[in-house]
């Protein structure tokens, strides 16, 4: 999905800069600071896209743009601080693809598909497939018969029910042909990536990012990525369409979203500021660091983009019976 959506829009060209932007109370826009709520603990991957982009959009926008970070439940609680903001442009969001996968698994005191919107697509990565270093395949493709060979007895952990990894291993278990694995919750990705190298668990999906330092030291099998839009600087291994499983794509994306309702020419502006910052090299540099590939889609390709991952997580949601309560 992550791929054809960005061929998409590939042509896409940024919006003009509009010299003022009407709808926020009292007249021209930004009127005072901007608050971009972050929905997840300080010095992860969002604080790593969000902070350069509030500072890219200070330069260009002329107001100050303030992270706040507002962690907790699967980044639930700062994204309803959102949905009950003012849609006026003066509180935004950046999050990733999470957004998309608590909303599928849990109750959620907003409409992810309803009360939002995209400002901002911006950026994408894929996830890797990685193995216990005495798990006995060596690509995707042998891990799939090596799984349907041995039901129930493969184990893969993640950062937490409903996380990316949860949900990107179901969805691989679900398009090889119904896989019997176990998923192994985990309360974040560095005990994942421990047990895994120890071999107490045999699988995880995370970024090529998180576990870079183990997958060069062989400390863990790189079986394959989960997308065909892997890197160019990435490490060699099958991508799903080479390992048999061309359904299969699930990856992250960083988002910048605001309350539905914010004045269309807001959002543009916004849109025009931020890709604008992606094509900065000292942005592009930042996310490269993540394993990202800058996305600059309009603001109409970025909601069908973020109204086919929420569909799309709801869905498997459904079909493999994942739910948390």
């Amino acid at each position: 999905m992550y791929r054809r959506s960005l061929l998409a829009a590939s042509g896409a060209l940024a919006l003009p800069r509009f010299a003022a932007a009407q709808g926020a109370p009292g007249g021209a826009w930004p009127a005072r600071p901007v608050r971009i709520i972050v929905p997840f603990p300080p010095g992860g991957s969002n604080d790593a896209v969000a902070r350069p982009l509030a500072e890219a959009l200070q330069r260009s926008l002329g107001q100050p743009f303030v992270i706040d970070n507002r962690g907790g439940a699967g980044s639930t609680i700062g994204s309803t601080e959102v949905a009950r903001a003012p849609s006026d442009g003066h509180t935004l969001m950046v999050t990733s693809s999470t957004f998309a996968t608590s909303a599928a698994v849990q109750t959620t005191p907003y409409d992810a598909a309803r009360d939002f919107e995209t400002v901002a697509l911006l950026a994408t990565a894929p996830l890797v497939m990685l193995a216990s270093p005495d798990f006995p395949p060596n690509t995707m493709a042998e891990a799939v018969a090596h799984i349907r060979a041995n039901p129930g007895k493969i184990d893969y952990g993640s950062a937490g029910p409903g996380s990316i990894g949860h949900m990107g291993g179901a969805l691989f278990a679900l398009r090889a042909g119904r896989l019997d694995m176990q998923h192994v919750p985990y309360r974040g990705t560095g005990p994942v990536l421990n047990d895994l190298a120890a071999g107490i668990i045999q699988l995880t999906f995370t970024t090529i990012t998180a576990a870079a330092g183990l997958v060069s030291g062989g400390r863990v099998k790189l079986l394959g990525w989960t997308s065909e839009n892997r890197p160019a600087s990435g490490p060699a291994a099958p991508t799903p369409r080479e390992s048999g499983l061309p359904d299969y794509e699930a990856g992250i994306w960083w988002g910048l979203l605001a309350r539905r309702g914010i004045p269309a020419a807001i959002r543009a502006r916004l849109n025009a500021a931020a890709n604008e910052a992606l094509a900065e090299s000292r942005f592009a540099a930042n996310l490269a660091n993540e394993g990202a590939t800058p996305a600059r889609l309009s603001p109409e390709e970025g909601e069908r983009f973020l109204q086919a991952d929420l569909a799309r997580w709801r869905d498997l949601a459904i079909a493999a019976n994942i739910r948390v309560e």
